[in-house]
């Protein structure tokens, strides 16, 4: 186990750990599960009426699966999945519609879903080839795809945009991921997906990136292949898992479904694939160094190659501890940590300014805040400084917006958007080492500032005599 494993999961500090802060929150998931909950409910209903015909659903994908992450940067959105299915005997032809009448049913119905005034549905986009997908007010959306189903056969086949049925079975896979794990390994498996997930949301452009789908059949089929009683902590399966999946890959790009070995998961193209491969071996490479890491605070700062912002840092205590442990065993760990940055902070409202060093606050929302190096000029030759805003509270994680890379140089300005205990970190490096690095502490208050002089009220001022 590497000294970063609690970084990774915690019970014990929830909130401090990477795989907190990539899930959806509990308000998050519950407001996404009331909004399918009455989409679907619609569509059931206004479906069984258009196409003439029983109807049923099945919720699939990641939300299905328990792997869902947050979206990487503040605007995306949370994406669902939610399938209906049009029931009839026998195969999808023998039946009263084509694929495209069945994609043009669900385009319609989700139009007219959007048209009613009492839920948060925003848009519909333009159909997409294999589903239909509306837009809610809370930056999520739900794809949702057209199915034939025979229920007495239970087999299914999906409705496509080039009007044929594609063998498609998410009820068939989602049977294989949860007989293939005890509770306990699967937690640990979504886990690592998620992982995985979020660093291919932060590293891949969309038309690049690898499906949900494909990561999390890639993740499993890895973590089934590993001798689990070696490893412990999330690091150490994460990496082994990594590495498994560059083995298989480097042996062939198919990926095949594992409830329908004619379907190949991987619908990237060979450039691509070759692309995924290249950014697996990067990762890996990070992983071992992270491994090998001999402090929480390196190892912290090598993971954050791969998972940015979203990575946690230690405690301050932590690291003090930490240091004075490694000094008392000769010091060999922390040689390298040799610059102490010193930062003024300056927050400016419109009627107040606040100053202080290596912590601001509390500040009122609104405010821009400067952060300066004031002792650049002890910087050793060559060094970059780098900031990095780590965002928490309520207000920051509804808008899915728990951080940002900040910019280099020796200062950068920010502004005081959401109440609560955040922080900027800024690093030191030279030569690719870190020397040095601070967390700052930033506290906002959800409350006004009163002006230092406000008008008096009138019942102060002398009557005229």
């Amino acid at each position: 186990m590497g000294i970063a494993a609690n970084l990774f999961f915690s019970t014990s500090d929830l909130e401090n750990c990477l795989d907190w802060r990539i899930r959806p929150s509990d308000e998050q998931y519950e407001a996404q599960k009331e909004r399918w909950n009455d989409l679907r409910d619609f569509l059931l209903a206004d479906l069984a009426q258009s196409a003439d015909c029983p109807m049923a659903s099945w919720l699939q994908g990641s939300y299905k699966f328990g792997t869902q992450i947050r979206p990487a940067q503040k605007g995306q959105e949370f994406d669902i999945d939610l399938g209906v299915y049009f029931q009839w005997s026998g195969n999808p032809d023998d039946g009263p519609h084509a694929p495209v009448e069945l994609k043009a049913f669900v385009q319609t119905s989700l139009a007219s879903y959007c048209e009613l005034e009492d839920n948060d549905a925003e848009a519909v986009d333009e159909p997409r080839a294999r589903c239909s997908r509306v837009h809610f007010t809370e930056e999520f959306h739900i794809d949702v795809p057209a199915y034939h189903l025979d229920a007495k056969r239970d087999v299914r086949a999906l409705a496509t945009a080039d009007d044929a049925w594609e063998i498609s079975d998410p009820k068939a896979i989602y049977r294989w991921w949860k007989d293939s794990f005890t509770d306990l390994e699967r937690a640990r498996c979504r886990r690592i997906v998620r992982y995985l997930k979020m660093w291919g949301a932060l590293k891949f452009k969309d038309e690049e990136r690898p499906s949900s789908i494909l990561l999390t059949v890639l993740a499993a089929r890895a973590y089934l292949r590993l001798d689990r009683r070696k490893l412990t902590g999330d690091d150490e399966v994460f990496a082994a898992v990594v590495a498994s999946m560059i083995d298989q890959l480097n042996k062939t790009f198919v990926v095949k479904n594992p409830a329908n070995g004619q379907e190949n998961l991987n619908r990237l193209s060979e450039v691509h694939c070759r692309t995924f491969v290249d950014r697996l071996a990067d990762l890996h490479s990070i992983a071992e160094r992270g491994l090998l890491a001999q402090t929480k605070l390196l190892a912290s700062d090598i993971w954050s190659e791969a998972f940015e912002h979203f990575f946690p840092v230690p405690s301050d205590e932590e690291i003090r501890e930490e240091a004075l442990i490694k000094a008392n065993d000769g010091g060999r760990a922390i040689a390298r940590i040799t610059f102490d940055p010193i930062v003024n902070v300056q927050a400016s409202s419109k009627t107040r300014t606040f100053s202080d060093v290596n912590k601001i606050g509390p500040i009122p929302k609104g405010c821009e805040i400067t952060f300066g190096l004031g002792n650049a000029h002890l910087l050793p030759d060559g060094a970059t400084v780098t900031w990095t805003v780590r965002n928490a509270g309520a207000e920051a994680e509804n808008e899915n917006d728990l951080g940002h890379l900040a910019g280099e140089g020796t200062s950068v300005k920010r502004d005081s958007a959401y109440r609560g205990a955040h922080v900027m970190d800024v690093r030191v490096k030279l030569n690719g080492s870190l020397i040095g690095s601070r967390r700052i502490p930033v506290t906002v208050t959800g409350l006004g500032m009163p002006l230092r002089n406000p008008p008096r009220p009138s019942w102060t001022k002398l009557r005229a005599k």
